[in-house]
């Protein structure tokens, strides 16, 4: 595996504030520890990622396994591997599938989404590759969802997005920091023998560019 581009910061030569948050991460994921321990260089980062997405990811006032798909749906569009490769525990116990993942870049067409989760990734689709978003877009999000709720998915993909297009950039992997725990790793990667194992793979969703990345070129 590849270094890190930035060092990860020690759980163990951090506060206990930020020891019980990097806990949490290797229990519960979402985010996994690694990305916080490069953001544990500066700690207001450090807690400004940990607060956002504990109140607009994990709570907040719209539906969180729709956040959940829109997440994922932007790992796959920037190819965010780290970001990809995890799962949300919460979603997962209210009921999404890891089939619900599968079809997410071509979500439009397929039939295991509703309108409402249409409606959202649309949106995210909007945002992540710089799409006109005009009255069509805009009748069909207020059809589904409340203003407080466009405001939190809205800014939850914006956030998400920034975020994973500057992991992407750093080498940081699975299982490198608090190792041993696999809480919100994707089926595959609960290990980093599983991982490399699920990486090599012919249809590693990695390896196939998403379609949108053609015409945005």
């Amino acid at each position: 595996m590849p270094s890190p581009r930035i060092s990860y910061v020690d759980p163990d030569t951090v506060d206990s504030a930020m020891r019980a948050e990097f806990e949490r991460c290797a229990r519960e994921g979402t985010p996994r520890p690694e990305s916080q321990a490069v953001r544990a260089h500066v700690p207001a980062t450090f807690w400004s990622f940990a607060n956002t997405w504990n109140d607009v990811f994990r709570n907040g006032v719209a539906d969180h396994s729709i956040k959940e798909l829109c997440r994922i749906y932007v790992s796959r569009s920037v190819l965010c591997e780290f970001c990809g490769n995890q799962r949300s525990m919460k979603a997962a116990k209210a009921g999404l599938k890891e089939d619900d993942y599968s079809d997410l870049i071509n979500f439009e067409s397929s039939s295991r989404y509703d309108e409402r989760q249409k409606a959202a990734l649309a949106y995210a689709e909007a945002i992540t590759w710089d799409l006109p978003a005009g009255d069509e877009l805009w009748a069909r999000l207020h059809k589904h969802f409340s203003e407080p709720e466009l405001v939190e998915i809205g800014y939850f993909v914006a956030i998400t997005m920034g975020q994973q297009r500057w992991l992407r950039t750093l080498n940081i992997e699975h299982h490198q920091v608090l190792a041993g725990t696999d809480g919100s790793m994707a089926p595959g990667f609960e290990t980093m023998d599983a991982l490399r194992q699920s990486k090599q793979a012919a249809d590693y969703w990695a390896k196939v560019a998403p379609k949108q990345s053609q015409a945005a070129e």
